[in-house]
């Protein structure tokens, strides 16, 4: 009984995988693993690609004002919570009943929250690079965002959701 199988070759010369997408020299890699290698790295867009080392420079400049934003949004997100208070104990001590300003507090409030969660959906992918110099300048963008203006205790704690 013969048990050979007759097995064909299915590979093709790498000219013929070519699928149309041209010359593969500038691409974009997705890492899985931590990795300190700026090769071939986009940053959330196929558009934002690190081709050397000054792309790589001014990239990681715009992350950590990128990330330092975020602590201002929370910063106003803050402030905006504080002054909405401060009108509803006024409306309070009038006797006012303020319904029509709750109401456009509340939706303010749930705007401001939807662009924290935006913000930091956006924070969270700039990290999943898995890049060691991106995950750098997220911490960086943090510590400074904290710093300028983080004076005031936060209201939502840092969470991607």
């Amino acid at each position: 009984m013969d048990h050979h199988m007759n097995h064909h070759d299915h590979s093709a010369p790498a000219a013929s995988m070519d699928m149309g997408h041209g010359d593969m020299g500038d691409r974009c890699s997705m890492n899985m693993l931590f990795t300190w290698d700026p090769t071939n790295l986009c940053i959330i867009f196929r558009s934002w690609h690190v081709r050397g080392t000054v792309s790589l420079v001014f990239s990681l400049l715009a992350i950590v004002a990128l990330t330092a934003g975020y602590e201002f949004l929370r910063e106003v997100s803050r402030r905006y919570e504080a002054k909405l208070e401060a009108k509803r104990g006024i409306l309070r001590r009038e006797g006012t009943n303020g319904t029509t300003y709750q109401k456009d507090g509340q939706l303010i409030k749930a705007l401001l929250y939807a662009l924290q969660v935006f913000y930091s959906f956006f924070i969270m992918l700039l990290f999943m690079t898995y890049n060691g110099w991106v995950m750098l300048a997220v911490a960086v963008g943090a510590f400074a965002g904290y710093m300028i203006w983080g004076n005031t205790s936060a209201v939502k704690s840092v969470a991607c959701h």
